[in-house]
């Protein structure tokens, strides 16, 4: 079956799948050391309460069966299991129909953890990951050469990623257009990494060089992506290249790991140079259940991308939309507009038993979004800091933390051992605070000569009160 294989694609093939077990075993330890004090029975936003009030239907998961904080730890710690073993190659030793069962398991898993995570699993890169995991159900192993039509698959998804993303900006922030956005972006982005305070401080002209750049790689490289080799090695060659880019300017999860390994998926036989790579006269013909099940796979995936396109056709485009329970066909996009301002909310609390002009507040630590002015950005994706994102968008609007700030406030005030273990540092650690604040700073990249002289990487200015200072009871009154 010529026209249905691809074994010029082996390589990229065993990349992509490799690569891909390795961000679901991230995805699965972040779920199984952060969920309790985020969705566990006494977290800030319990997933019993939410089972309750949503369908199997509406939100499929495993979940709706039982929950218990084990049976999650349970379902975390498999996943990261069953990752690990497919990053080691399990899939290549075992018949093709159980290796299409794990990859489907692994889905399946993760699909369970995500309906239920409410707005801690809100992100584009969760239905990008799970798109992602569906197609490599459909990628076989090493029993047979892989499908054309699902690396035609990959390409598409990989076309909506860019295309999106690039149609997002034209349409949204003017600074897009005038190519000023990355005069703010690299200071105002969700989690600067510890290269971008360097980025930040490029020439300005570079700057428009770069969001030049970043047009043509979103809005025009992608359309390469279908044309035969070896353009099509380039245009993913390209896109690789802008992603490490970004890799290197910020802290993005796995949103530019996972777009990569679809990019690799273009690669052709040329570009992996001495891996092996076997001769389609040794392969034997695909099973006709598989060539039936790609098929029907394609056929799905033509008729549910009538709504991603159609939002990228709209002028009212929507970013990181799924149009299904499972996420898939889904459309993405990001940074349709662009802060010109960082605000960050700095948490304080004080031993104080009353509140006075000579209290003496201590501040909390994260492990990834900015606080101590004196402390440099750390590089932490593709590992996903959840409440460290949350606190960025808390920062821009208040309702973007209504649900759980003062549930995370009561936390605090109880020194839950869940919750802080999602801090860098807490400055109560034997006796919990009688009191929590939280203030507005705006933050600001030092200048070099600052940084040469004072050896720090942001200067901050106090904004205005965030939360009034709340004692146990009247947080919990509030929430």
């Amino acid at each position: 079956m010529e026209w249905f294989t691809a074994p010029e694609y082996w390589q990229a093939r065993l990349v992509f799948q490799r690569g891909l077990a390795v961000v679901y075993l991230l995805g699965f330890l972040g779920a199984a050391l952060q969920f309790r004090a985020l969705i566990g029975e006494h977290g800030m936003l319990p997933a019993p309460r939410f089972l309750r009030r949503v369908s199997p239907r509406r939100t499929p998961s495993l979940f709706h069966l039982h929950y218990s904080d084990r049976f999650f730890a349970g379902v975390a710690w498999a996943g990261v299991a069953l990752a690990a073993a497919l990053v080691a190659g399990v899939t290549d030793l075992v018949p093709l129909w159980a290796a299409m069962a794990l990859w489907a398991v692994l889905w399946g898993l993760y699909l369970s953890i995500v309906n239920i995570g409410q707005v801690w699993y809100s992100f584009g890169w969760e239905s990008l990951l799970l798109e992602t995991g569906f197609l490599a159900i459909f990628l076989g192993n090493d029993t047979v050469a892989p499908p054309l039509l699902v690396l035609l698959l990959a390409r598409w998804l990989l076309f909506r990623v860019e295309f999106g993303a690039g149609l997002i900006k034209m349409r949204g922030d003017p600074c897009w257009r005038d190519l000023t956005c990355l005069y703010y972006h690299h200071e105002t982005q969700p989690m600067p990494g510890p290269l971008s305070w360097f980025f930040h401080h490029l020439p300005r002209p570079l700057h428009r060089v770069e969001v030049a750049a970043n047009h043509v790689a979103q809005l025009v490289v992608p359309f390469g992506l279908f044309t035969p080799q070896p353009v099509a090695s380039i245009a993913a060659a390209l896109i690789i290249v802008t992603q490490l880019w970004l890799v290197l300017s910020g802290n993005f999860a796995w949103l530019n790991w996972l777009t990569i390994l679809l990019a690799v998926t273009a690669l052709d036989a040329w570009v992996f140079g001495p891996l092996p790579i076997p001769e389609a006269r040794t392969l034997p013909e695909p099973p006709l259940w598989f060539v039936g099940a790609v098929l029907v796979l394609t056929v799905a995936t033509v008729g549910m991308s009538y709504w991603p396109v159609r939002n990228m056709c709209s002028r009212n485009q929507r970013m990181n939309t799924s149009f299904n329970p499972y996420h898939l066909v889904n459309t993405y996009g990001a940074f349709g507009s662009i802060d010109r301002v960082r605000n960050e909310v700095v948490i304080e609390g004080t031993a104080d038993a009353r509140i006075s002009d000579e209290t003496v507040w201590r501040e909390y630590e994260f492990k990834g979004k900015p606080g101590d002015p004196r402390r440099w950005p750390r590089q932490f994706a593709p590992y996903h800091l959840r409440l460290d994102w949350l606190m960025w968008f808390a920062a821009i609007s208040p309702r973007y933390a209504a649900s759980w700030l003062l549930p995370f406030v009561v936390r605090l005030l109880q020194n839950d051992p869940a919750t802080l273990r999602l801090l860098r540092r807490c400055p109560f650690p034997d006796t919990p605070p009688r009191y929590i604040r939280a203030r507005l700073y705006e933050y600001h990249y030092t200048s070099p000569r600052e940084l040469r002289r004072d050896r720090t990487c942001w200067r901050r200015e106090l904004v205005d009160d965030y939360l009034p200072p709340l004692t146990l009871h009247q947080a919990r009154g509030f929430a």
